[in-house]
This record gives structure tokens, sequence and C-alpha cells, in this order.
């Protein structure tokens, strides 16, 4: 894969795609705010890279999903707005995304100067399954510049027209963060220093199949909490109350278990949980055995036991991947789980991986100081794909070299 290293792009438009799908909240008056800027700061090497090195910086994203409707409340307004905050710059938002007159506020950019065009999703070419209509809007975009970097690693596991239609179109280059987090993904699979302990959280077991499927003959130790970790508990035999379930996937939990125990790998559960009578942060809360969960009360954290628990077998992981909270660390009386894990992790003394998403955020959300990690993904389904082992078609293209 080639790297910024190897463009020459002193003079030339150099077409960035990044990942600046941001949480928004309304601020005074409607207008919407950043709260969580990390994507933005994670794109900052390549872009002041580019801008040292003399090119005229047009960067490509997108904002939720707007379908390709133009919606005010998507636009990417406040992220120029802050983008230009962090690099003491103005940076201009390009209301068209493509056509004259993008053309001309391209024409008129002096090196170092950084051009962000307005949401790619506005324009429904970008996401379509039709290849033939990707195709022309890439060839719209790449139109505008010389060259093309591929930033955002959020979006390397979608065929989409600013991620893998352009990169065939123009030279193309992998930017720091895609850069790195390809390595530190790869390794992962590759190589990684043992003890290997994987913790695994969020919601839904099935959003995480694959990448169970594809760790338990690599890991030494699989931690399973938050959500999911309730179709393994009911895989078990427990009653689980009207906690998050999905009984279609129990069988495949149970052939999960026996593989792991096959495999010699640790699959450790919760053994106690915080459950709550209702899902609200005022609801009544109590802490229970996993295998006593009382009808009608619902698992939203994992129990101190279960966090003690999980931190003994982290602490002397020479590797460790995190993806996805304990509990709803939103609320208050759910998020100890999380912040204990998170603690452990970032206390890991090897490599400390958080897979993105909503671990990443929940990091950011509990105060912890991102320093103390050795990597915090921006792209939560990339990085659950690149566990799983599947080809993702913006670091293909890449590899590919064009």
């Amino acid at each position: 894969m080639r790297t910024l290293d190897d463009l020459e792009v002193g003079g030339k438009v150099v077409l960035v795609r990044s990942d600046f799908n941001v949480p928004l909240a309304d601020g005074v008056l409607g207008a919407k705010v950043i709260t969580d800027d990390g994507r933005i700061r994670a794109s900052l090497p390549t872009i002041e890279y580019l801008r040292a090195h003399g090119a005229k910086v047009v960067i490509m994203a997108h904002l939720g999903r707007p379908k390709g409707a133009r919606r005010p409340e998507l636009s990417l307004a406040p992220v120029a707005s802050r983008l230009g905050d962090l690099l003491g710059i103005q940076v201009q938002l390009g209301a068209d995304i493509t056509g004259p007159i993008t053309a001309g506020l391209i024409s008129a950019l002096q090196p170092g100067d950084v051009l962000l065009l307005e949401n790619l999703r506005f324009d429904a070419r970008e996401t379509s399954k039709e290849a033939a209509e990707r195709q022309s809007l890439a060839v719209e975009l790449a139109a505008l510049g010389e060259i093309y970097v591929s930033d955002g690693f959020g979006v390397v596991h979608r065929e989409q027209a600013s991620v893998t239609d352009i990169a065939r179109l123009l030279p193309a280059a992998g930017g720091r963060l895609v850069i790195a987090e390809t390595e530190v993904f790869r390794s992962l699979l590759a190589s990684p220093a043992r003890p290997y302990v994987v913790v695994l959280g969020g919601s839904k077991v099935s959003d995480k199949l694959g990448v169970i499927g594809n760790l338990i003959g690599r890991v030494d130790r699989l931690l399973i909490g938050g959500g999911m970790a309730f179709t393994f508990l009911a895989a078990q035999g427990y009653e689980v109350g009207d906690s998050l379930l999905e009984a279609d996937q129990i069988d495949q939990v149970k052939g999960f278990m026996a593989q792991a125990k096959d495999a010699g790998v640790e699959l450790l559960l919760p053994v106690d949980v915080v459950v709550a009578d209702e899902f609200s942060a005022e609801a009544k809360v109590q802490c229970v055995p996993s295998n006593l969960i009382p009808t009608g009360w619902r698992g939203l954290d994992i129990g101190p036991k279960t966090a003690a628990l999980f931190a003994s077998k982290i602490a002397d992981a020479q590797t460790v991947v995190w993806n996805g909270p304990m509990g709803v660390f939103e609320m208050p009386p759910f998020a100890t789980g999380t912040q204990r894990v998170a603690e452990a992790v970032a206390a890991a003394p090897g490599v400390s991986v958080v897979g993105g998403g909503d671990s990443a955020a929940a990091i950011r959300i509990l105060g912890l100081p991102e320093s103390a990690f050795s990597h915090i993904s921006t792209g939560g389904g990339a990085s659950l794909e690149f566990l799983e082992g599947k080809t993702l078609p913006g670091i293909t293209v890449l590899d590919e070299g064009h």
C-alpha cells in the first residue's frame, strides 16, 4: 500500500476521504453541536502533513444517513468549523459536492489551504448498490483533484464512490490513520503477543458472530459482557428476565462455547449482573448472581464481581482487544462495569486496542485518557470486519495500487 511518503503533493490538489461521521446535539438556537470530535482529531496527522508539504487539500466526508436528500441538520458545517479551530485556519465548506462551483472554489485554493466538501451522502450515488451510479460520481470527484488519499478507516469496509471507485481513477495512497489502523489489525490477526485477551460487549451477539468465530482459535481468553452476554447465559440454561436475548442465536452460542472448550480457550461470562426494573436511569436497581435474574427485571451492566474477574483476566495480557461496552454506560447507574473494564484494559502491560464505536465513545465520556491505550480505532464496523477476517474493499483497492 502506498503511503503519503510515496507521493509528491506539493502544489497539487489532493482529495482526502476522511471519516467525520461525528455525533451531534442541538445547541443554542437549534444549531448543531459536535459532542465527540475524536474522529476529527484522528484525521489531523494526514491533513497537517499535506498542508506542510504544500498540497491544496480537499476533504470528502459524510455525516449520518441522509439517503440522497439534502438535510440541513446533517450538514458538515459544524465539522468545517471544528476542523478549522483544530488546524488554526479557516476551513471553507463547499455547498456543492461536484460541479463548476466546486471546481471554482478548488481553483482558488493556495498551497496549505483546506476545503471541505458538503456531505457526500446528499448525493445518492455515493452509497448506491449500482456500480455504474457510484462510478459516475467517482468520475466527477476525480475530476476535481490529482491525487487521492484514503484516510476514513470507518468506511473502508464499504463499496462507495469516494472509498473504492475513486481510488481506481487517481494515484491513490493510504493516509496516516488508515495505515496505522491497518497495521494494528493485521498484527492482531497475524502475530499477537500472548496472553491474548479479547473483551466483547455491546447489545447483540448477532453483531459479533463473525468475530467470535474467527477469534476462538486465535485467543487465549474471551470475555463476554454487555447485552450479548444474556444469550450466552440463556444458552447455559439460565433465566434472564427481560434482558436482551436473541433466542435464535442460542444454538450458535452453544457451538461457540463447545469450540472454546475444545480449543482450550477460556470463555468467561458474567457471574453477577446489575439489574433494573425498567430501562431508565431512575429505575430501581439491584445486583444479583447471573443465574438469579428476577422475572420482569433486565440486566443493564455487569456486576462488581464480574468486573473484578474480568480485570484479573486482563491484568497480564500482552495483547488485549476491547470492543463493546459492558452495560448501558450512558446512564450513570450502569456505567461502572464499562469503566472498570476500560481501566483494566488501559493498565494492561502489553498492547491495548479499543475497537472503535461505542467503546471509543465510552472512554471519552468516562473521562479516561486516550493516551493510556495503545490504539483507539475510529471504525467500529471496519474494526469488527477486520477481526472477522473479512476482505475490506477500501483496503484491498489500496493494496492493489493505482
